[in-house]
């Protein structure tokens, strides 16, 4: 073999080596990051409206080592789910069942995010002539009128957040709601209560075809008549009696098996940040007309005002929206 051939294959290899190497070189500055599953277990309310897709994508942007899934059940399930250690941390909105879930030591670092109201909408033709009336009144009303076979009421049926509302809602009428449950439509053998045992819009559209009545948060009310799937209207409005109240609590890490606690903590710091504040401040504006939620966050510049007078009677545990003993590493969570 001449000196030129051997001249020659040492470039060829040189210049294999060379794409070699620069391929891997590339490969290593441009291979997908590897990122952690953040799992956060939600009602079906928050999930419907399309908020959380705005609030994954703008995390995912700030914090590309972390893919956010969302598991949409309601409020009972939702906390199950985290029981199980199959969820990271929860977004709810019922405190009696919140409260329960750090009492039995798997959540911790409770924090108020964000409130909105519960409304009954019904048909536009109003057969038992609630409109306008207090929720209380409304619903001894339609109980009247569903036992006259004049209306009919469609419940989530679900243990959520919304069926827990309006569980105490009837409580506070004096009625017995496993009573009303048993009672015919009038003269038919069907009941006016039924129990749809399912999310806010399929019991939304489960209450338009029976031309009833509902207990609805009024996000996802909004979103389903502008999107023309309901036709049914608003006829009792929002009150400190139908307040909704969203918090995130985030799993215990000494119960909780996936070790996700720190990216949680993140997730619960992202939703009272000023930009998502500002982003629930007119979020739905543009595409219902009206604003779906309201932050929580800038209520706090002003302690003496009704809605934070309310907040703290509804959705306060003896004074704190997260009693210390049930917080952890929480950092200036609460300053």
């Amino acid at each position: 073999m001449s000196g030129f051939d051997n001249k020659r294959n040492i470039a060829i290899i040189t210049v294999i080596l060379v794409i070699v190497i620069a391929g891997g070189l590339y490969w290593n500055f441009n291979k997908p990051v590897e990122r952690e599953q953040l799992i956060v277990s939600t009602t079906t309310s928050l999930y419907e409206t399309g908020v959380l897709d705005v609030l994954k994508t703008e995390f995912e942007a700030d914090h590309p080592e972390y893919n956010v899934s969302f598991i949409s059940q309601g409020t009972g399930l939702a906390i199950q789910t985290a029981k199980n250690g199959d969820a990271d941390m929860i977004l709810v909105h019922s405190p009696s069942q919140e409260l329960e879930f750090m009492e039995s030591g798997y959540g911790v670092n409770r924090k108020i995010f964000a409130y909105n109201y519960f409304i009954i909408v019904g048909p536009e033709s109003d057969p038992a002539g609630i409109d306008g009336m207090d929720p209380l009144d409304a619903l001894n009303t339609v109980a009247e009128a569903g036992a006259a076979g004049e209306a009919q009421w469609v419940s989530r049926g679900d243990n959520s957040g919304t069926h827990s509302k309006e569980k105490s809602l009837w409580a506070a009428t004096g009625l017995d709601l496993d009573e009303l449950k048993t009672q015919s439509f009038g003269e038919s053998a069907d009941p006016w209560y039924i129990e749809a045992g399912a999310g806010m819009t399929a019991t939304l559209q489960l209450a338009n075809q029976k031309d009833a009545y509902t207990l609805t948060d009024v996000a996802t009310y909004l979103k389903n008549y502008a999107n023309e799937n309901i036709e049914l209207v608003k006829v009792v409005d929002s009150g400190k009696d139908t307040l909704n109240v969203y918090s995130a609590i985030v799993c215990d890490p000494e119960e909780n098996p996936r070790g996700m606690f720190n990216a949680s903590m993140g997730f619960v710091h992202f939703l009272i940040s000023d930009e998502v504040q500002s982003m629930l401040e007119t979020y739905g504006e543009e595409e219902f007309g009206s604003t779906l939620f309201n932050p929580w966050v800038p209520e706090l510049e002003t302690p003496d005002a009704q809605i934070v007078n309310w907040v703290k009677e509804f959705a306060y545990f003896d004074g704190y929206e997260c009693p210390p003993e049930y917080r952890c590493q929480a950092g200036d969570l609460y300053q």
